[in-house]
């Protein structure tokens, strides 16, 4: 079983992200004790799970009937953020703004991808928060968010073939020590840590940013938490807030449940 405190306790944002974005807070949920046959399984027939894509997909639709994607008060921040470290908002879209398109530009709706990846996008979109989901078993130590070097290997897929492609030169990643488990601080996730029908523990993150508080980021982990928890009987929860400051390696899980 995962030592979910002692994971926690190794993340860390480096301090040149800090700089970059002194209102960032990185908040982590680690979980184990997941029904691995859930966790894969198609959501078709889950009323529950689809009633949360459906209830984000109507709050999305609410928010761009009168404001356009990239007007919105925390997709505006994103995409300063990147601006700041290089990226093109426009080519590269943060997730949140990728699945607010999705409802309100695209028209096509969420994803319906599997249960665990359909409700941290619920989430994401409700709250109005990027949100990734890692299977946590698949990663090589413990998550750092840095300025890349332009060495790390990132394992992807380029023109549906399985791919090592390498971040840009002061890119915002997040990695471990095998290589980068997502580029552009929250813009693609990489292969070796996507969640699958085998994941029974998952590390979520969420990226928060100004106009973002500390109480509404928390309120998102509580409602992903919350629908984590009804998964199965077995589910444990830890958490940490990292905020930006010169210390980000400081005391570990706020929260650990059996």
């Amino acid at each position: 079983m995962t030592d979910l405190d002692a994971f926690l306790a190794g993340a860390s944002v480096d301090d040149a992200v800090a700089a970059l974005r002194p209102d960032y807070r990185a908040f982590l949920i680690a979980v184990d004790g997941l029904p691995a046959s859930f966790s894969g399984a198609s959501n078709a027939s889950d009323s529950t799970v689809e009633g949360l894509l459906v209830r984000a997909e109507r709050s999305a639709a609410e928010l761009l009937a009168t404001t356009p994607v990239e007007e919105t008060s925390h997709v505006a921040a994103w995409r300063e953020a990147y601006r700041a470290f290089g990226a093109k908002p426009q080519r590269t879209r943060n997730s949140l703004e990728a699945l607010l398109r999705r409802v309100g530009v695209a028209g096509s709706g969420l994803p319906r991808v599997n249960p665990l990846t359909d409700i941290y996008n619920a989430m994401s979109v409700l709250h109005e928060v990027p949100i990734g989901g890692e299977d946590l078993n698949a990663y090589a130590g413990t998550p750092r968010l840095v300025r890349a070097t332009g060495t790390e290997p990132f394992d992807t897929l380029a023109d549906g073939k399985p791919t090592i492609e390498h971040p840009d030169v002061g890119e915002v990643v997040w990695c471990d020590d095998a290589g980068v488990t997502c580029r552009r601080w929250n813009w693609r996730q990489g292969r070796r840590t996507q969640l699958s029908p085998h994941t029974t523990a998952a590390l979520f993150i969420l990226d928060a940013l100004a106009p973002i508080t500390d109480d509404a980021a928390a309120a998102a982990g509580d409602e992903l938490v919350a629908h984590l928890r009804r998964l199965g009987s077995g589910v444990r929860v830890a958490r940490r807030l990292i905020p930006t400051t010169p210390t980000t390696t400081g005391t570990a899980a706020q929260e650990t449940r059996a």
